[in-house]
């Protein structure tokens, strides 16, 4: 319990501490960050293709960006509780 609350703390302080270090700062995406180191090296570059969906506002972006993560994170911790259960039922028989 001790070490479970200990490493909490720690995720927690990870997670804001940033803000207080950097204060003012701008958290921005990779994506932003590799397009223009492209522009740097490559002046020249065309992208290959275009998006099949262009969000209209980067709220909307944001949106889609955490509901694909949640669909994914859940998947996943389904499929690992799953495995569990059933690692328990063989264990019980």
């Amino acid at each position: 319990m001790k070490k479970t609350l200990i490493l909490l703390a720690m995720v927690i302080a990870l997670v804001i501490l940033p803000f207080f270090i950097n204060h003012g700062g701008e958290y921005g995406g990779s994506d932003g960050e590799a397009e223009s180191q492209i522009q740097v090296v490559a002046p020249h570059y065309q992208p290959w293709f275009q998006p099949l969906y262009e969000p209209a506002s980067g709220e909307i972006e944001s949106l889609l960006f955490t509901l694909q993560g949640s669909i994914g994170a859940a998947v996943i911790f389904y499929i690992l509780g799953y495995m569990k259960g059933r690692q328990r039922v063989d264990e019980r028989a």
